[in-house]
C-alpha cells in the first residue's frame, strides 16, 4: 500500500489532487451527517443564525475555498506538501458549496426538497471527474496513435458531449469526457423525454421517437433512478418536504 501510494501519487504528483479527493468526500459526509442531526433536533446541533439570519455552510463554503485558491497561488511551485494542505482546504470549501447547489442553482432554500437532490448529484458528479482523474485519466484525449489530428479530436468530443448532454444523458457525457467512445454511444442514442434535445426535435417532428423516449425511461431508467435515489437518501437523508416550485406553479 505504501509503495502504491509512493509511485502512483506521490512520484506523479497528485498528492494535492488526492487530498482535495479525500476532503470532499469526508467533508460531505460530514456535513451530511451534521444537518441530519440538525433537522431531527438532536443533542446540541443547530443552524448557525446571526440574529434573524439563517447563515448556510455554502457562506462557509465559499470562504473557504478563496483561502485554499488563493493559497495554492502563493505557494512555491515545488511545494508539494503547501499545495496539498491548500487542496485539502479547497476540497472542504467545494463540499460545502457543492452540498448547497441545488440552492445556487434555484436561488431559493430547496435542501430538503425533492430539487434538493442535485446538490447531492452535483457532489457524485465532482467525486467521480476527481477520481477519474486520479486515475490518470484526462478529458477529452484518446489515443488513436497518429490517425487522428489532436485539435480536430477534442473539437469533435466537445461536440459530442454537449449532443450527449442536450440529450439529457448527463453521467454518459461526464464519463465520455475521458472515455470518448461513449460520447459516440450517448450522441447515437434516443434523447432522454423532457431534455432539450427532445423539446427541439422530437415532440413535433418525431412523435414515434419521442413515444419510443418514454417507454424507455418507464421500463429501463426508472428502476435504475429509483436505486441510485435510496442509495443518495441512505447516505444524505430524505429530500421529502413539499416542492414550493410545483406549489407556485400550481397558484
Amino acid at each position: 500500500m505504501g509503495n502504491w501510494f509512493q509511485q502512483s501519487i506521490i512520484a506523479t504528483g497528485r498528492l494535492p489532487l488526492f487530498c482535495f479527493f479525500v476532503m470532499l468526500i469526508v467533508a460531505f459526509m460530514a456535513t451530511r451527517i451534521n444537518v441530519r442531526l440538525i433537522r431531527a433536533k438532536v443533542g446540541w446541533f443547530r443552524d448557525v443564525n446571526v440574529g434573524e439570519m439563517h447563515i448556510h455552510h455554502v457562506v462557509f463554503g465559499v470562504i473557504l475555498m478563496l483561502v485554499g485558491g488563493v493559497t495554492m497561488l502563493v505557494v512555491p511551485p515545488g511545494s508539494q506538501v503547501g499545495t496539498a494542505v491548500a487542496a485539502s482546504v479547497f476540497g472542504v470549501g467545494s463540499a460545502l458549496v457543492l452540498d448547497e447547489f441545488a440552492l445556487i442553482l434555484h436561488l431559493h432554500d430547496v435542501y430538503w426538497e425533492e430539487e434538493g437532490r442535485t446538490s447531492v448529484d452535483a457532489v457524485f458528479i465532482a467525486v467521480a471527474v476527481t477520481g477519474l482523474l486520479l486515475m490518470g485519466l484526462r478529458p477529452l484525449t484518446w489515443d488513436y496513435g497518429n490517425l487522428v489530428n489532436p485539435a480536430a479530436l477534442i473539437v469533435a468530443n466537445l461536440v459530442l458531449a454537449v449532443i450527449t448532454l442536450l440529450k439529457g444523458k448527463i453521467w454518459t457525457g461526464m464519463a465520455g469526457l475521458f472515455v470518448p467512445p461513449m460520447l459516440v454511444v450517448g450522441a447515437i442514442r434516443l434523447a432522454r423525454p423532457g431534455s432539450p434535445w427532445a423539446r427541439w426535435f422530437l415532440a413535433e417532428r418525431s412523435p414515434r421517437k419521442l413515444a419510443r423516449a418514454v417507454h424507455r425511461e418507464e421500463r429501463w431508467r426508472r428502476p435504475v433512478i429509483r436505486v441510485k435515489i435510496a442509495f443518495q437518501e441512505f447516505l444524505s437523508g430524505r429530500h421529502d418536504l413539499p416542492s414550493t416550485r410545483r406549489s407556485r406553479r400550481r397558484a
